[in-house]
């Protein structure tokens, strides 16, 4: 749950970012801080330098409706950023008044399973609020073994991008560091509801000793969970090829999970994705840890034989 902190820090993070020009000041001296200095801030949205400064030292944490409307204009905040100020300050003091989250590890409806296995051959997947995979589709599992995406219990998408160096492998660097954002922002914009539950601390303990986690972090990035597409990309894959495929997103209604898909964008994956099902898989042992690949030794795959 919000605690008074969280807002201070939201309210720092959002000033630091700024810069004068940004908002029709003239940069003049040197300055010690990045952003804008607290005094700018305070004239900007017509508050004493003194109130600024207990908010964002937490030492005031039950700001006006007034107050939040001033700053967040202000600030230049993002639709999905003036929901995050608002709940922060709601949250702290009418707790009581706010629906009880579903609990992280929730299990996914026979329904929404079954929805999966109707997906095939599209890979599809289920996620909870800090990416633990709850369930998947054989499609999913057939791409996503062969990654080591699958190798832990639970598999966890955020865990795996920050903490597995394969997952640096299968993107461009520019979509690798595009997804980072999005992962950051969603598990940031969880907090709000599962800062307090031992996994989500766990999640974020572990990869906050990852430095491209721990800035991202302390930048305090918001992303709200919604269903739509997300960013297309080319996934890398070492067996079946490259992979053209657009990210969709859907909320699964009075639970805390989304499901997501990867559409082909070509045939070109759709034929990828097709001989990489048909495929034997046979288990390849490095050191202590085993995981299935695929032996793709078929010509016109695009990917590489197993070995």
């Amino acid at each position: 749950m919000v605690n008074g902190g969280d807002l201070a820090a939201f309210l720092r993070s959002r000033r630091e970012r700024l810069t004068p020009g940004q908002v029709g000041l003239s940069s003049s001296g040197r300055r010690r801080t990045p952003g804008l200095r607290r005094e700018e801030l305070a004239t900007l949205a017509d508050l004493s330098v003194e109130y600024l400064e207990r908010l964002e030292q937490g030492r005031d944490t039950n700001p006006s409706v007034g107050v939040l409307a001033a700053l967040a204009e202000a600030l230049r905040l993002s639709d999905d950023e003036k929901r995050h100020l608002a709940t922060l300050a709601m949250m702290r003091h009418n707790a009581a008044l706010c629906p009880r989250p579903r609990p992280v590890s929730d299990e996914p409806r026979p329904a929404v399973r079954a929805l999966l296995d109707q997906l095939d051959p599209t890979p599809a997947c289920l996620l909870g609020p800090v990416y633990n995979v709850v369930a998947w589709n054989n499609t999913w599992e057939a791409l996503n073994r062969p990654l080591e995406m699958m190798d832990a219990d639970p598999p966890n998408l955020i865990r795996y991008h920050f903490l597995n160096p394969a997952a640096r492998q299968l993107l461009a660097d520019t979509d690798w560091a595009t997804t980072a954002d999005e992962l950051v922002g969603g598990l940031r914009s969880a907090q709000q509801d599962w800062g307090s539950d031992d996994e989500f601390r766990a999640v974020v303990d572990d990869l906050c000793a990852v430095p491209e986690f721990a800035w991202r972090w302390t930048t305090h990035p918001v992303a709200h969970t919604r269903s739509g597409v997300k960013h297309p990309g080319i996934i890398r894959h070492p067996y079946a090829g490259p992979l053209r495929v657009t990210c969709e997103v859907l909320l699964v209604e009075d639970t805390s999970q989304r499901l997501l898909a990867w559409l082909p964008d070509d045939e070109e994956t759709k034929t990828a994705i097709r001989a990489l099902l048909s495929a034997p898989l046979r288990i390849v042992r490095s050191g202590s840890h085993s995981r299935a690949v695929a032996a793709l030794a078929r010509a016109g795959t695009g990917g590489a034989s197993g070995t």
